[in-house]
């Protein structure tokens, strides 16, 4: 197994993590604005929020295994409490989707580095 090329750097996940947040509420807004034909978009962007509130804060963002670890742990979750979302269980799978790819960039330790709004 090879060494990553550039180290994990915890101050720019938490970055990540917080400007992806942000964005999410952007979205949600726009959706919510757009209506009843938007839901899917609310969802999935309340379910990208709830992945970053979840981790941005975390003690683990410092180390890449703990970070990975910590993923995994909330994509084996059986529920993700929330309120104010259309489908819980479209939410759910919005979670999972966003926390698989959570998962895909931290084990290549690439990604993090996108802050733009739109990926």
């Amino acid at each position: 197994m090879t060494e990553a090329s550039t180290p994990w750097d915890g101050a720019q996940v938490r970055k990540w993590l917080e400007r992806r947040c942000e964005a999410s509420r952007l979205d949600q807004a726009a959706a919510d604005r757009r209506g009843y034909e938007a839901r899917d978009d609310y969802d999935k962007a309340a379910a990208e929020e709830w992945v970053c509130r979840a981790l941005k804060n975390a003690d683990c963002t410092n180390v890449q295994v703990l970070f990975a670890k910590r993923v995994k742990e909330l994509i084996s979750q059986e529920e993700y409490p929330v309120t104010g979302i259309h489908d819980d269980a479209r939410f759910e799978r919005h979670v999972r989707t966003h926390l698989r790819k959570l998962a895909k960039m931290t084990k290549a330790n690439a990604g993090f580095e996108k802050t733009l709004h739109h990926q």
